[in-house]
């Protein structure tokens, strides 16, 4: 048997992570069984779906590197076949037509609830006799007795007692089907072998077992994975955080590190924390996801990035720094990938995100540096300037421009003034990068080269210069 699992979004918003989720544990069960995995877009709710929410979700999948096999497939080009599928039903004597008005069913479902009773359907059109005129649903003949038994691969067997179920509607008054039936019709058809989906869906799962077995078409194996709930064990929403695939990309995270982070809510290997593709796909199995919700944690999901993006081969984080460096329009020195790499580098792992990274970039990729005017006023003072001269006057000098280098000609100029290393790096700092915090800084200075830390140099000694002329004068 080959497997085959499916991802089948509502294309009623972007992909929240819940569904990505989802589209993961599918995509890796069919990447370990070498099976198939499809994607089905489900747009039965014309008032609902639209194209952009379409565009996001496949947008959203490909970033996370999510590619199906077959689709997207869309149930709004398939309504001959539910149409056909449900006139099986009828003509078998699994469903029929009822005539009950929208008022009927509400006055019906009022009195109910008055009587305390489950407001249910009370099949007064089940076994109708004769022929009636006039507009029509169409219900599923539901078992009456017994049971429905869910083997699930995740909870283990969930019972529903058949007598708890309404005759569900199959069908609408304009003909149109519903969810329910129509996720029936696609699994049987495109012979899906595994349901992977969220707990919510658990109660509907019982409807369409009846349902297949009433088409006369195999069971699925299903699969209901926890919901995610945040710190405060509510069910995730945006005061959460961002809940957006697309979000995640844009704050700069990488595919990687969601997938990583995703699979461990509800997932587990061992104490193994840190996973790249290619160990999810040989590792992940059902019998490890938990039946406990899984909690999201935006600190951990920036642990997560920050350990794949300190692992990441620099040149590869070069590329996925890049979109966000044009973005700011710092392009000037993008030109050469050696040095931009190089850059990069001495953050590397100073950085949780693309967009912290490139920030912490600025004074390589800016000329326009912004200064930390508490930083300025105490480092770059006047007593310094005599040591800073030195040092401007050594680095212009050098014909080789490397670390080693960089720091010979601080030790000459620290040995010269007495001076201790801190007392000539920070002012150096704040005059190359506008701050007190940077990566080391004979690198720095590498990086920057030789024109650039020059002319950094003597700007910071035309600031000072004025000050030196209040003292002395």
């Amino acid at each position: 048997m080959t497997v085959r699992t499916r991802f089948a979004p509502s294309p009623s918003g972007y992909l929240h992570i819940g569904g990505a989720r989802t589209a993961l544990f599918s995509y890796l069960y069919a990447r370990q069984h070498g099976g198939r995995f499809i994607l089905r877009v489900e747009d039965t709710d014309r008032e609902r779906s639209t194209q952009e929410s379409i565009d996001a979700i496949l947008i959203a999948l490909r970033w996370l590197g999510l590619e199906w096999d077959e689709g997207p497939f869309f149930q709004s080009q398939r309504t001959e076949l539910y149409r056909e599928h449900i006139e099986k039903m009828l003509a078998t004597g699994h469903a029929y037509r009822c005539y009950c008005s929208a008022e009927t069913l509400d006055a019906k479902r009022k009195a109910a609830q008055m009587a305390g009773r489950k407001p249910m359907y009370d099949r007064t059109c089940r076994n109708a006799t004769g022929t009636q005129s006039g507009p029509f649903t169409v219900r599923f003949k539901a078992p009456l007795d017994g049971e429905t038994c869910i083997a699930d691969l995740v909870k283990g067997p969930v019972l529903f007692q058949n007598q708890e179920f309404d005759d569900l509607i199959i069908a609408r008054s304009d003909g149109s089907p519903i969810y329910n039936f129509c996720v029936v019709v696609d699994d049987a058809l495109m012979n899906i072998t595994h349901v992977i989906r969220g707990e919510d869906h658990l109660s509907n799962t019982a409807k369409q077992i009846q349902m297949y077995q009433a088409l006369g078409y195999a069971v699925p194996a299903f699969a209901h994975v926890p919901l995610i709930l945040g710190v405060d064990r509510a069910r995730l929403s945006k005061r959460h955080g961002a809940t957006s695939v697309t979000a995640y990309r844009d704050l700069g995270y990488l595919p990687a590190a969601v997938n990583n982070y995703l699979a461990r809510l509800g997932w587990s290997y061992g104490d193994q924390e840190i996973f790249t593709r290619q160990e999810l796909i040989e590792k992940f199995s059902l019998e490890n996801v938990g039946k406990s919700a899984g909690i999201y944690n935006p600190e951990k999901l920036e642990w997560v990035n920050f350990q794949h993006m300190k692992a990441m081969p620099v040149a590869k984080l070069a590329a996925a720094a890049r979109p966000f460096i044009e973005a700011r329009g710092w392009t000037r020195y993008l030109g050469d990938d050696a040095w931009l790499c190089g850059a990069l580098a001495t953050l590397q792992e100073r950085a949780k995100t693309l967009v912290e990274l490139v920030d912490a970039a600025r004074f390589y990729l800016s000329d326009e540096i912004e200064f930390d005017h508490k930083a300025v006023a105490k480092h770059l003072r006047p007593e310094i300037e005599p040591a800073l001269q030195d040092l401007v006057a050594e680095l212009e000098a050098l014909t080789a421009w490397s670390v080693d280098d960089v720091q010979a000609a601080f030790n000459r100029v620290m040995e010269r003034h007495g001076l201790a290393l801190g007392k000539v790096a920070q002012p150096v700092r704040v005059a190359l990068t506008g701050g007190t915090v940077s990566p080391g800084i004979f690198e720095v200075i590498a990086v920057l080269g030789q024109r650039r830390s020059l002319a950094r140099l003597r700007d910071a000694l035309a600031r000072i210069a004025p000050a030196t002329a209040a003292v002395t004068g």
